[in-house]
């Protein structure tokens, strides 16, 4: 007699959105959008794919809910302390969430029906702007700088060939090596005197970069004042 096929603990939980669309994240964070689909979401719950369309009627309503999802896990800003140090602290959640789920920087601020996750994070940062004293008009100036600099320069971290510093060196290396000694003098001195130094690591330069944005938006703020 054939023994029964056992069931696993996952295919045993009664599906639902909620775990449809953690299923969706895990299936994204290990193998990216590309592989995000309806049957392979079903397949992971232990569902045929029609009965999928019960909870989540479509993959963008798949896409809607994620989205949301990764909004909920940044800190949003807090009223209880300065609107930098408010700033800083977002900031530095947003990249570790985006580093974590690599996938969602390119849907980030594309959806046409956000969840409420997305709008209360939004509605956060504009109060806590505003609440510093922004104006209108520079508080959404503000909000444009600060997010293009976050999603741009994680969406860099995500893209470069490298990680550790001796990874760094060595293709930076290789690449000048294809060209004569003195083509490209700066990029030599760049890497022979700073990149190639112990402990250097690309991802250490966005507090600096982040932190010549808050001053210029405070000297902006003190001018309206």
């Amino acid at each position: 007699m054939a023994t029964p096929r056992k069931t696993s603990k996952r295919k045993r939980e009664p599906v639902s959105r909620e775990r449809a669309l953690r299923v969706a994240i895990d299936v994204a964070d290990s193998g990216g959008l590309a592989d995000l689909t309806m049957r392979r979401i079903a397949d992971e719950l232990g569902v045929e794919a029609m009965s999928l369309y019960h909870h989540v009627p479509s993959k963008d309503a798949i896409l809607d809910g994620m989205i949301d999802a990764v909004f909920r896990e940044i800190e949003m800003p807090s009223r209880d302390v300065d609107w930098k140090t408010a700033m800083r602290r977002r900031a530095a959640s947003m990249r570790a969430v985006l580093l974590r789920h690599r996938w969602a920087i390119t849907l980030m601020e594309s959806r046409k029906t956000p969840g409420h996750a997305t709008l209360a994070h939004h509605d956060a940062v504009l109060g806590c702007l505003r609440g510093a004293g922004f104006s209108i008009e520079l508080t959404a100036h503000a909000y444009s700088v600060l997010d293009s600099y976050i999603y741009g320069f994680v969406h860099t971290e995500i893209q470069l060939p490298f990680e550790t510093t001796e990874e760094t060196h060595a293709l930076a290396s290789d690449m000048l090596a294809q060209f004569p000694v003195d083509a490209f003098p700066h990029l030599a001195e760049l890497m022979g005197e700073h990149i190639s130094k112990p402990g250097y690591a690309f991802g250490n330069e966005f507090d600096y970069g982040f932190e010549l944005i808050l001053d210029g938006l405070e000297r902006a703020r003190k001018r309206e004042r």
